[in-house]
């Protein structure tokens, strides 16, 4: 083990609810499967792994626990409307997902938005991710944190936690900037249009970031204090590091081909020198960040998936309420 590696982690059961497979699959009830199989692969990001019996076995009894979680807070604001004798603006339910690189949060965040826009209470499920608030580029290579791309400093917090605060506060209309991954930037006036959605799902790699002392002394709010939900994807700095070497190699072929790819001059490269770029990415960038800022905010989760070497899901911890 790698003296940085932490062991599997069980959380504290005076907080936690462990469940493993078998027990969490029970809770689906009668939940009925209403995904197709052609469905269920428009939703798998590269090398990710999500099978039907995943769907059934996982993520029923997940979305089954979090209509519940909704209607309650449907119900919440219907009672207060009728405390004060005025309707009030709507306001989403928002469930954040966090995770490493490559541990398939995407897939995750859009499976949920699938699912949960098929229950009636709640049909209109949107998904926005934290890549739109990323600095652009050039302001990135002004401030010579390039190579800190997807750490905190990265992202321009202020305009995600306005973002957030007007979805919250039930705005009409808010808009998210738009991340081109082929462009490895943002696409200038192009915009994501959230128009007050029965639930937003956000997803990005620092969603459950703590404020930081700066942030506490100015008593500025955080991404996280706008969830009333979140998971943590969690898998093994291992696993995680295979599946992002596997996705990279892939993408020589794929993604990196398109001469328009702000990564095209790594398609040109061997195999060996491929695999010797991606380990150096990974261990210069993506494991930093993960050990320093992802992997630590695991336990603000209200959920934390574990995903075995295989992408699938072993076991789960559901905190108390």
């Amino acid at each position: 083990m790698d003296a940085f590696e932490q062991p599997e982690r069980r959380h504290d059961p005076a907080l936690y609810r462990s469940f493993d497979r078998e027990e969490w699959s029970k809770l689906r009830a009668s939940t009925p499967l209403i995904v197709t199989e052609e469905e269920l692969s428009g939703l798998l990001s590269f090398n990710d792994a999500l099978s039907l019996g995943e769907v059934r076995d996982i993520y029923l009894p997940l979305t089954r626990l979090l209509n519940l979680y909704v209607g309650a807070l449907q119900d919440l604001h219907r009672s207060t409307d009728a405390f004060f004798g005025r309707r009030s603006r709507k306001v989403p339910f928002v469930i954040g997902v966090g995770g490493s690189v490559a541990v398939g949060k995407s897939t995750t965040a859009r499976l949920l938005q699938l699912l949960l826009a098929r229950w009636s209470n709640h049909p209109n499920v949107d998904l926005v991710t934290t890549d739109g608030f990323l600095h652009p580029t050039a302001e990135l290579e002004r401030r010579g944190i390039m190579g800190r791309k997807g750490f905190p400093e990265s992202y321009d917090v202020r305009r995600l936690v306005r973002f957030l605060a007007d979805v919250k506060g039930g705005c009409p209309v808010v808009r998210a900037p738009v991340y081109s991954h082929l462009a490895y930037d943002i696409v200038p006036g192009e915009y994501q249009v959230v128009r007050q959605p029965d639930i937003l799902i956000f997803e990005g790699l620092n969603v459950l970031q703590p404020p930081s002392e700066k942030e506490l002394e100015a008593h500025r709010p955080v991404v996280s204090d706008f969830f009333d939900f979140s998971v943590y994807v969690d898998a093994s700095e291992q696993d995680n590091e295979r599946w992002y070497l596997e996705r990279f190699l892939a993408f020589r072929k794929t993604v990196f081909a398109d001469e328009r790819s702000y990564f095209h001059r790594y398609s040109k490269l061997t195999d060996a020198e491929a695999l010797e770029t991606a380990r150096t990415i990974w261990s210069t960038i993506n494991l930093p960040n993960l050990r320093e800022n992802i992997a630590p905010t695991r336990e603000r989760a209200h959920l934390i998936v574990h995903k075995g070497n295989d992408h699938h899901v072993e076991r789960l911890e559901l905190r108390k309420l």
